[in-house]
């Protein structure tokens, strides 16, 4: 699965004043994202406000992607859960033939030991479909220690690749010391974007990327051509903004900037909240900077 490799994007959902979905917009960022050098496109990831979208807005927003993409470049799906078997019903009768892969977060609020985690991800590796590990666990309350994931990649292949974003950079290091071949890593953190590609990671798939596909796509080719001032130097460029945007939340960041570029409208779905007055601001003096 090299052809995963370099930047995915995570796509946001934009919305209109009314919160219905905002096609127009979603096309227009479908379109800026391939045109400036993204490498695939996740759909309906986390930073999609995917868990606010009723099946029948999740069907039209897959259905207009791969419309809108008309094979430019790869597609993922998001499907995750807490309950087991119906994540691997839902990967078992989803539409694949589109997709490339599945992107399966690991199960949240339950609080699985490392054994649960295995057995949950055996069994949607049981489905034969190609599936990418997710591990958040700022989001998940549980981490998939670096042994679980190793264990995963040894015996099932089709679990092909892990989108990391553990808090402690030693563990991307530890498993992409240890991995068998043929399975690969990609930074779920943007700010480790950089070292874990110049590490041996496989890129990333990324919030900031959608908003600065060329820059950072352009900062993780350098990495895999171990330029490695110059990719420093988009990484030094970026690093303020990509704090900035995870201030408050995600994807409450990221839609200001895509608002700010005239790319989509700045509205979030409850729970969340668009960013505050001060948030907003400070993004916005920091893309001036950029």
């Amino acid at each position: 699965m090299s052809i995963l490799k370099g930047v995915g994007v995570a796509l946001v959902t934009p919305f209109n004043e009314d919160l219905s979905v905002d096609f127009e917009s979603l096309t227009k960022l479908v379109d800026y994202n391939i045109e400036n050098g993204t490498g695939y496109l996740v759909v309906l990831g986390t930073t999609a406000e995917a868990a606010t979208l009723s099946d029948e807005e999740k069907k039209q927003v897959i259905e207009h992607i791969i419309k809108v993409n008309n094979k430019r470049v790869p597609l993922v799906l998001g499907i995750g859960g807490n309950n087991t078997l119906e994540v691997k019903k839902q990967i078992e009768e989803a539409d694949l033939s589109e997709f490339t892969a599945v992107l399966s977060v690991s199960p949240y609020y339950n609080k699985p030991n490392q054994e649960g985690l295995y057995q949950h991800y055996k069994m949607l590796a049981s489905t034969g479909k190609n599936i990418i590990i997710y591990n958040v666990p700022s989001r998940t309350g549980q981490n998939v220690e670096a042994e679980t994931t190793l264990r995963l990649a040894r015996e099932f292949p089709n679990l092909f690749l892990i989108k990391e974003a553990a808090p402690n950079i030693l563990q991307y290091f530890d498993i992409l010391r240890k991995k068998p071949e043929g399975f690969n890593l990609v930074s779920g953190d943007d700010e480790y974007t950089l070292p874990v590609t110049l590490a041996g990671g496989a890129g990333v798939i990324s919030v900031i990327g959608q908003a600065y596909p060329k820059e950072f796509s352009t900062m993780v080719q350098l990495a895999f051509d171990k330029k490695v001032d110059e990719a420093y130097e988009i990484h030094n460029k970026l690093v303020e903004i990509t704090r900035l945007i995870f201030a408050e939340g995600n994807p409450c960041g990221i839609k200001v900037i895509l608002a700010e570029m005239g790319i989509i409208k700045n509205y979030l779905r409850l729970p969340l909240i668009a960013a505050s007055e001060g948030l907003h601001a400070k993004i916005k003096a920091e893309m001036a900077n950029i």
